[in-house]
């Protein structure tokens, strides 16, 4: 390949690692890597892009420990590699791989935006609506397809300490879209107050919820979710629009 193919590709390179990483809170490694042929992409071809990632920080505190995006064929517009951006002119889809560990969903769940997210909620308690104010929560990836969770949360009216113990098995909506819980198994707990059970229960499908990982000009539909002790991994399709750059 002529080197000045090589040099093209070097700044659509950086331009979207540029890109992608002032949309991320904090990013570990970035690698994006165009390839093609000189004579495409005077004719607006780009054979393959590549997006590869580590400890990538989105919105909400929730951090990927990996990312791999791969698209291929992807149509671009010629004028715009004259000024290191990839523009597409039409849409593109790319297959998508993210692995969150169950320290990084951890730190979601007890970040300032999840407690924030519960404290404005009024829930039923003994048939009486109350404030709470999430204490702690302990997300675990056991194995066996599961996710745990043990929440303390304060009954702000009493000041009294709940528990909230239940594990259960994360499915994919049949859209792609979002991830819900079934075959709920309730620790001690519920008993005590299934709302409170029911509003983390909801939280964690909020956490788990696909569009937490929508960057700008890019959507998934995750098509495999699979639970491995201590990590999650989401395969996915992404519908690509725009590839962010700088």
């Amino acid at each position: 390949m002529p080197e000045s193919s090589g040099i093209e590709e070097q700044a659509l390179n950086k331009a979207a690692e540029i890109g992608l990483s002032s949309q991320l809170d904090e990013v570990e490694n970035l690698d994006v890597n165009v390839k093609t042929h000189p004579l495409k992409l005077v004719q607006g071809q780009v054979d393959a892009v590549t997006i590869l990632g580590e400890g990538l920080v989105i919105q909400k505190d929730l951090r990927m420990e990996e990312m791999e995006m791969q698209m291929d064929s992807v149509a671009i517009n010629p004028l715009s590699v004259a000024f290191g951006k990839i523009e597409l002119t039409k849409p593109t889809e790319a297959s998508t791989r993210v692995v969150l560990i169950e320290n990084d969903i951890n730190r979601a769940f007890n970040s300032d935006y999840v407690r924030s997210q519960l404290q404005s909620q009024k829930i039923n308690v003994n048939g009486k609506p109350v404030a709470i104010q999430l204490q702690h929560v302990d997300f675990r990836l056991p194995g066996e397809g599961k996710i745990a969770l043990n929440a303390s949360i304060l009954i702000k009216e009493t000041g009294e300490i709940q528990q909230v113990d239940f594990s259960a098995v994360p499915r994919v909506s049949p859209n792609g879209q979002t991830v819900s819980l079934e075959n709920v198994e309730y620790g001690q707990g519920e008993e005590i107050s299934p709302e409170l059970t029911k509003a983390l229960i909801e939280q964690t499908s909020e956490i788990l919820n696909l569009s937490n990982f929508d960057l700008e000009g890019m959507s998934l539909r995750v098509k495999q979710l699979e639970v491995e002790t201590g990590k999650l991994t989401l395969q996915a399709e992404a519908h690509v629009e725009q590839i962010p750059t700088a």
